[in-house]
């Protein structure tokens, strides 16, 4: 716990057991064969037997875990493990009550050794304890814990000292793993390492004798980042793809909003396909905004198995390592992992340009060629005129004193509205280069850029005065990499059925998304250019329709 806190979630930004199971099932439904209910403390939620149980009934679900610091573990455990629960992991990162209290801030050791004595006697095997060892704290208690495998069936897991906000990270703080492996070798010389897991994230070693064992997560000296098949969702029900990284996604706003299962697959999908080959390094990390790490691991999703992946190209540099088989998927529908490697689908593909380079590519929808409205900033093809478009001869939004004023679209019939414009941000080689890498300090900024362009669009008549409020069925944001001039090529469709046309919330959207991304970058570069915000077509006005050539 940080010396100062950390500040308490509300409880209605909190996802509801409803929203939990609702997402669980998703990710099952997906071949997710393991969930592990992790913290801060999962325990203190007053549901939590519930959603175990709930969760037990889940068809394809092997393994509910849950990660606790074991205060309340004793109490619930009979329940819980009546319930479902199959695999328990104890935070622990000292053996001496006084240093306990230090470190938790608050009392509890003996209730914590409790908890652990009660999981053992209710058959657990191992019972997993998670120690973090930080030099000048407890790395001279590695003897101790050890000596704990030799009679109990406990799994002792020492940790990296990792850096999240709040912990007060220091290079000179963290033992590294081969560190503490040679402090241990040097009092148990029979000490033998024993074969690796797939997907696992330790490294494990038995002295031969004892009933238990130790590991080692060495996230920080040795990542293991290739084969990592974790997905973590906090109790705010924000997504995050990685432990390290500060790029986090809302599953809860969508799914409050109505959003369909389809589409939270594929903005799950979309956020899975972003993931990067490895996280940023420990002293990169250290100067990174994230969570505390008490406010991370919320509720973690997990494969024991990665899912499978079409075929890919060895060419490919943006396929997400690690993910190789289990998860199953629905055909046609675009799922987690699906389309992250497959070229039919441009959410995430790379692209050759004429230079030769790699391009990284974008987009909110799935499968550009599914929608015919929509037009691809892949495709070579150009729009044209559909006939002339009349024009009005006077300004519409002017009253006949020329006062500002509000057209009255009371009396026009309601029509399928659509209409796609664009946009360009000429970066820059520098800025260009980080973020085709996505190496910006800031984040992920094709992500944020295109986030920032579907909510642009839908507040577009708080922005632009006299524009009416359109309910819009539809927003689809797509940016594209073009290595050539060092840009980013911004398309933005939106679709609305009413009485009023869609191409203001489409010119805001692409715009919205340009400056988006002129503030991702500026710290980079401020040579940065925002042009050719245009129309490219509109669609369903009384009018006619227009092509831009």
């Amino acid at each position: 716990m940080p010396e100062e806190g950390v500040p308490l979630t509300p409880k209605a930004d909190l996802l509801t057991t409803k929203e939990i199971l609702t997402l669980a099932r998703l990710f099952v439904k997906e071949g997710v064969d393991k969930i592990r209910l992790t913290g801060g403390e999962p325990l203190i939620r007053p549901d939590v037997v519930d959603i175990v149980a709930q969760l037990h009934q889940l068809q394809g679900l092997r393994t509910i875990g849950v990660t606790t610091n074991g205060i309340n573990l004793a109490r619930l455990l009979p329940q819980l493990q009546k319930a479902g629960l199959g695999a328990i992991n104890i935070s622990l990162d000292t053996l001496i009550p006084a240093k306990f209290e230090f470190i938790v801030r608050r009392k509890g050791f003996h209730k914590v050794m409790e908890g652990i004595h009660k999981a053992i006697d209710l058959g657990y095997s191992p019972v997993k304890i998670n120690c973090v060892v930080m030099r000048g704290l407890n790395e001279d208690e590695l003897l101790d814990f050890v000596a704990l495998t030799e009679g109990l069936p406990l799994d002792v897991r020492f940790i990296e000292y990792m850096p999240f906000d709040g912990n007060k990270w220091n290079f000179k703080k963290m033992v590294s793993y081969k560190e503490m492996l040679d402090t241990l070798q040097q009092q148990w010389p029979e000490l033998e390492k024993l074969p690796e897991e797939e997907s696992s994230t330790a490294k494990t070693f038995k002295i031969p004798g004892f009933r238990g064992h130790i590991s080692f997560i060495t996230s920080m000296s040795e990542h293991f980042c290739g084969t990592c098949n974790r997905l973590r969702i906090t109790a705010d029900g924000n997504l995050k793809v990685c432990l390290f990284g500060s790029s986090e996604v809302s599953l809860r706003d969508h799914l409050r909003a109505g959003a369909s299962e389809e589409e939270l697959l594929r903005i799950i999908g979309a956020a899975v396909g972003r993931k990067k080959r490895q996280h940023a390094g420990m002293f990169n990390i250290s100067q990174m905004k994230n969570r505390p790490m008490i406010l991370i691991e919320l509720f973690l999703i997990l494969q024991d198995s990665p899912p499978a992946i079409p075929s890919i190209s060895s060419r490919d540099p943006v396929h997400v390592q690690g993910l190789r088989h289990r998860v199953r998927f629905s055909n046609p529908m675009p799922t987690l992992w699906k389309g992250c490697w497959v070229s039919k689908s441009p959410r995430l593909a790379p692209q050759r340009l004429g230079s030769g380079s790699l391009q990284r590519h974008y987009s909110s929808h799935p499968d550009t060629d599914t929608n015919p409205e929509c037009l691809s900033p892949m495709s070579q093809a150009r729009a044209t005129h559909s006939g002339p478009l009349p024009t009005s001869d006077r300004l519409t939004h002017v009253d006949t004193e020329g006062r500002a004023a509000m057209v009255d679209v009371g009396g026009k019939p309601d029509t399928e509205r659509v209409a796609v414009a664009s946009a360009t941000v000429l970066l820059g080689p520098v800025a260009f280069k980080l973020v085709q890498e996505n190496q910006l300090k800031k984040g992920d900024a094709l992500v944020v850029a295109q986030l920032a362009g579907i909510q642009g669009a839908k507040l577009t008549s708080q922005l632009i005065p006299l524009c009416h409020h359109v309910a819009l069925s539809h927003v689809q944001v797509q940016l594209q990499l073009d290595s050539t001039r060092h840009a980013v090529v911004i398309q933005a469709s939106c679709r609305a059925q009413g009485p009023t046309g869609v191409e203001m919330e489409a010119l805001t959207s692409a715009a919205v998304a340009s400056l988006t991304l002129y503030d991702m970058c500026k710290a980079v570069s401020r040579d940065i250019v925002l042009g050719e915000i245009k129309l490219i077509s509109k669609t369903g006005g009384q009018r006619g329709d227009f092509h831009r050539t």
